[in-house]
């Protein structure tokens, strides 16, 4: 190494792929050490100077992490410079020597609660052996605090500091935690200088894959209830932290070796876990929450026992120590309400659950809603029709006006539930506004509707589809338009931004959170379209615009309105969303299989969750199902093709046999036949001469009769005569 250039800094962390330990891994491994002893106003300093300037202090280099996996089979993530896989204590600990810094993590996995006392332990037997310093954290959670007494019992709501942690109390399922806290803090007391222990109270941890908030942030993307589950009142007190901003805690740690070894890593949240829910909800789901027993939270699979604890744990706290001492480049100091446009985003990004947007256009019977049923179900997407979006519009805004019945019950929950204060009163304005609104909205809806036979303005039709394409599920999950909009002016309405800028660009400024990112047009000619139409049943037909009259009439409009110069394909060329086409008629495929491969081709990978466990169950027992039901059905179909194979050979045996005596006659009354001349020439010149032979050979009774015979045949052969 050159003179002058600092070494880096080693750190070892437990699990690097857990969801925190990959987090702080990944944070620290872009950290340059020493970084955060820079104050504030050096930073603020160092960004307004020229890029040209540097710091003047040289720094030390960066953190070099190594570290476990959880999964043995797990890959090795890339900011690791080394995992290891230990076979034993011993081995570990020469690992654990080669570090400055060793962070046990025991938030996640309280299995590693017994390997990080042992590892504190030995390290403490090897301080003479360090080559450097080293300095040892635990990183526990404040659920080591959630028994603890007030310090004042007659105002309960003073946070508790760092200094309070001698009198902290736990959570009964938590007293490995605190033991643990209170064995790395004593070997931090025997020789300071060359081995400090820090232990960090972790808050609830979320960002990016959001730890374990991840459960609701999960039921609102998916959109599969109509509100967010609170377990019990939702009251209490939730302390939580970015997981980012704890990697931050952890390098101040590195970096400033405090003096203070018992810190709090939460923000400056006072949230309850009513308000986080209600966030979440409002930001990512349905925008309505469910309070529901504490007992249901059992219910979920997704729920581990720590995880419910943790839900439901009331405790106020404040990091003193953060503010007075670190310098924390904060992602989320006010905590997650204050930024959950960004927390929302990060959870996106890193669990790759981003919208997939299709627009299918197409003439009158080319297919357009089966295929965009099968899209949906092959990528979990939300299918968008004209009729379903007008009728699920109006109901909707009938529920919003219809008046309200107010109970005993109802009363008597509100008394309950007056305490919520501000959240309650903007709810209840929020509705009072919505209620004007949605009136004035059905009332010009219904007009409308009456002064045109039952159809809708272009205006309150786009409207209604703003409205659907902004809802949350087509925001998460994404949709498939199926034939709306139809014409050039309806897109550039649909898509219109509310504030228009005036722009020098080529492309036209358009909403890009509700356009489509592929647009896909089916083609097939009149002839084809027709064909296809008269053969359908009747009982498809019934009903529909497939009959006769109106499909023609359908037909032509789209013809007519398809080509102009200003269509609706135009415009998502000029947005430079450009078509994929798909001709119909090269494809014999009635049931779109091959015309959905197409389409999966073109779009690519889902972007969705994959399938939940019980919908690998359903899958799994349905394969299993359809598995046996084939082999029974091929068992039942060699039993009878075996049955009629016998009895076939039966009937061909009998009809070969009833055909070999009938040709054995046959052969028999041919050979007949055919002897009745030989017999009769023999008769009339053999056997005369053969009785006179015989009789001679009687009288003289020669020594060969048979050679006698047969010279006396030939000397009296009339032939020879």
């Amino acid at each position: 190494m050159a003179a002058g250039a600092a070494r880096s800094r080693r750190i070892f962390l437990n699990h690097l792929d857990s969801y925190c330990g990959r987090s702080i891994g990944e944070y620290l491994s872009g950290c340059v050490v020493g970084a955060s002893l820079e104050s504030v106003e050096e930073e603020e300093e160092n960004e307004n100077r020229p890029e040209v300037e540097v710091s003047k202090r040289p720094k030390e280099g960066v953190y070099q992490i190594v570290g476990t996996l959880s999964k043995p089979e797990s890959t090795k993530p890339r900011f690791a410079a080394e995992t290891y896989a230990v076979s034993s204590q011993k081995e570990l600990l020469g690992y654990l020597l080669e570090c400055d810094v060793i962070v046990y993590n025991i938030t996640e996995d309280a299995n590693q609660i017994e390997e990080a006392t042992w590892a504190v332990s030995a390290l403490n037997t090897e301080i003479e052996n360090f080559a450097t310093p080293k300095i040892f954290i635990l990183v526990s959670t404040v659920m080591s605090w959630a028994k603890s007494k007030p310090s004042d019992p007659e105002d309960p709501d003073i946070p508790f500091t760092e200094e309070d942690y001698r009198k902290r109390k736990p959570h009964p399922n938590f007293m490995d935690h605190i033991n643990a806290e209170k064995h790395v803090l004593k070997f931090g007391k025997n020789n300071k200088q060359a081995f400090s222990t820090y232990v960090v109270a972790s808050g609830i941890q979320y960002g990016a894959e959001e730890g374990v908030l991840h459960y609701f942030f999960k039921i609102g993307w998916l959109s599969e209830a109509t509100a967010i589950p609170v377990f019990g009142l939702g009251k209490n007190y939730i302390p939580t932290i970015h997981v980012r901003d704890l990697a931050a805690v952890l390098q101040n740690i590195a970096d400033h070796r405090p003096t203070f070894h018992y810190i709090f890593a939460v923000d400056d949240s006072k949230n309850t876990f009513q308000q986080l829910i209600k966030c979440i909800s409002k930001n990512i789901g349905p925008g309505k929450i469910e309070k529901v027993p504490e007992e249901d939270a059992f219910l979920s699979k997704e729920l581990t026992q720590t995880d419910v604890d943790m839900l439901l744990v009331n405790l106020r706290m404040e990091a003193m120590f953060l503010k007075e001492t670190f310098n924390i480049k904060w992602v989320a100091q006010a905590g997650l309400v204050e930024n959950i446009e960004q927390v929302v985003e990060e959870y996106k990004q890193s669990r790759g659950l981003l919208p997939l947007k299709v627009y299918i256009h197409g003439p009158p019977g080319v297919g357009k809603s089966t295929i965009a049923e099968e899209i949906c179900k092959h990528y979990k997407l939300h299918h968008i029709k004209i009729k379903d979006v007008i009728s699920e519009s109006i109901a909707k805004l009938e529920k919003i006006v219809a008046p309200k019945e107010v109970d005993a019950d109802d009363v008597g929950q509100e008394g309950q539930e007056g305490q919520e204060g501000e959240v309650g009163d903007e709810e209840e304005e929020e509705e009072g506004e919505n209620i004007e609104e949605a009136n004035e909205l059905l009332a010009g809806i219904k007009e409308s509707m009456e002064q045109n036979a039952g159809r809708l303005d272009d205006q309150y039709v786009i409207r209604l589809f703003k409205d659907k394409l902004k809802s949350m599920p087509c925001r998460n999950q994404g949709y498939v338009l199926d034939g709306f909009p139809k014409t050039y002016d309806q897109a550039r309405e649909l898509l219109n931004l509310e504030e228009e800028e005036e722009t020098t660009d080529k492309i036209p400024k358009y909403d890009k959170i509700i356009a489509p990112e592929f647009v896909v047009s089916l083609i097939a000619s009149d002839e084809f379209l027709k064909n296809r139409i008269i053969n359908l049943p009747e009982s498809v037909v019934a009903g529909t615009h497939f009959t006769q009259d109106r499909f023609l009439q359908s037909l032509n409009n789209f013809r007519e309105i398809n080509t102009e110069d200003e269509t609706v394909l135009n415009y998502f060329d000029e947005l430079e969303i450009h078509p994929h086409f798909i001709d119909v008629t090269k494809y014999e495929d009635p049931e779109n299989r091959l015309i959905l491969q197409d389409l999966i081709k073109e779009i690519g990978e889902p972007r969705n969750y994959g399938l939940t466990d019980e919908e690998k169950e359903i899958l799994e027992r349905k394969a299993a199902e359809e598995s046996l039901a084939r082999e029974a059905k091929e068992e039942a179909e060699r039993e009878l093709r075996e049955i009629e194979e016998r009895a076939e050979r039966a009937a061909n045996w009998k009809q070969w046999s009833k055909h070999l005596e009938e040709v054995k006659k046959q052969e028999q009354e041919l050979l007949e036949a055919q002897s009745i001349p030989l017999r009769n020439y023999l008769m009339r010149h053999v056997m005369p001469t053969l009785m006179q032979g015989l009789t001679e050979c009687c009288k003289i009774r020669p020594d060969d009769p048979v050679d006698f015979l047969a010279e006396y045949l030939f000397k009296n052969n009339p032939d020879v005569k």
